[in-house]
């Protein structure tokens, strides 16, 4: 959304979807979701005076025709054969008064119940426009600022890696790839998101395996890498007991699991966290993979960033998953928009099938932002020449695209790059 800022109210776009029957359009239904989802219901009440209606009845206050299309976006048989479905974006104001600033409010007037009105054959939530009075949320503890800061790296991408095999090392095998990587060259390691404290690898003996490892890295060099642990627990005290975990024992980030915690979880963390927090999104293609339902990323991570994500795992440029790039150069460009304040924005995490030969195309679609994280999985653990050739490659690969030079010309006389190149290219 773009524009001077409403305070009184919280705006909500959404991508609404309805049949091209009589009687129905994107007006009136916008108007029934305002009704429905502040102060009216199915009739006229008594109750609901121009008083009522003043304080706390939502209005729409735009529409955006976006064209129609020959398929619901739901199914929907008891439509006439033939029938044409109209689409477009519309904006709902709801006063402050009636939401304020707690997010459960928020959630369950502007999202919860619009799922279920009657008539739609899509809904998606766009875009929130909050008010200057939603910044009493935390936001980000470290950011981008914090964690350039704690891994040491003042400019460029910060190079990352997570541990593989993704699941089944003991706490002695994960430390011996930890130290591999630190060896490497990395800023930042990271557990899998699916290790949190299972039978073969629990928590406190991960620790007590890999920061003696940090440390040593750390007096042999002068570079301490960042490790985030895996610490989500739908238990909030047990969360924060790994939490304090970590933290006592000279560890400064965590992998947080963020749609299995939830909002509650978060705030719970946030609120009594000494720890960098890197947001693993899993679960949020439920919330988006279908283009007729759910949310956009633009309006999911601002909520988790006010909650106080510091790193957002976003994907990336050919990624190995379903997500387009289109969507992957969306995300990037949301986490870097503050909300409120530059402060408030979360550090993008590139992810996702990565190795060096994204890169180019990455710097390029991003507008040559360089405050990313850039991670690295099989791309550095499978480089033929091994971990070390492969963090190097990948910096290779980063040289060649500030450069503007083209990764075949670059590897000629970069052998790490060349095998690189040689081996994922497709």
């Amino acid at each position: 959304m773009t524009g001077k800022r409403d305070d009184s109210t919280i705006r909500v776009t959404y991508r609404l979807e309805v049949p091209a029957l009589p009687g129905a359009s994107l007006e009136r239904m916008a108007e029934k979701i305002a009704s429905d989802q502040s102060t009216g219901t199915f009739t006229e009440l008594p109750g609901e005076t121009e008083e009522v209606r003043a304080r706390c009845a939502a209005r729409v206050v735009a529409v955006q025709p976006l064209g129609s299309t020959d398929q619901p976006g739901f199914p929907r048989p008891e439509d006439p054969p033939g029938t044409h479905y109209l689409r477009g974006d519309v904006t709902i104001a709801f006063p402050l008064e009636a939401v304020g600033t707690d997010i459960a409010a928020l959630m369950t007037i502007t999202v919860g119940g619009v799922y279920s009105a009657r008539g739609l054959s899509g809904v998606r939530v766009m875009d929130f426009d909050l008010p200057s009075a939603w910044a009493c949320h935390p936001g980000p503890q470290f950011g981008i600022a914090g964690s350039r800061r704690l891994m040491d790296v003042a400019q460029g991408p910060m190079i990352a890696s997570i541990i593989k095999p993704s699941l089944g090392l003991t706490p002695a095998g994960t430390a011996q790839v930890v130290r591999e990587l630190c060896e490497a060259g990395v800023d930042f390691i990271k557990d899998d998101e699916k290790l949190m404290s299972p039978g073969y690898s629990p928590l406190a003996d991960r620790v007590a395996a890999i920061m003696p490892v940090i440390e040593d890295h750390q007096q042999k060099t002068g570079k301490r890498v960042l490790y985030a642990f895996g610490i989500s627990s739908a238990d909030p005290d047990v969360m924060m007991r790994n939490h304090d975990l970590v933290h006592a024992a000279g560890g400064a980030a965590a992998v947080v699991n963020i749609n299995s915690v939830g909002y509650g979880g978060m705030s719970f963390l946030r609120k009594r966290s000494a720890l960098c927090l890197h947001a693993h999104r899993n679960g949020w293609d439920i919330l988006t993979r279908h283009p007729a339902l759910g949310m956009e990323f633009r309006a999911y991570q601002k909520i988790w960033r006010l909650l106080g994500v510091d790193q957002f795992q976003v994907n990336g440029i050919a990624a190995k998953y379903w997500e387009p790039d289109d969507s992957f150069v969306r995300s990037f460009g949301d986490c870097l928009t503050p909300i409120f304040s530059e402060a408030d924005c979360a550090l993008p995490v590139v992810c996702s099938g990565q190795w060096g030969g994204q890169a180019p195309e990455t710097f390029r679609r991003t507008g040559g932002r360089l405050d990313l994280m850039y991670l690295g999985g099989g791309g550095i653990h499978g480089h033929p020449m091994g971990a070390r050739a492969g963090v190097t490659a990948i910096r290779q690969a980063w040289e060649a695209a500030e450069a503007g030079i083209a990764l075949a010309d670059y590897a000629r006389t970069r052998p790490e790059l060349a095998a690189s190149l040689a081996r994922f290219a497709r």
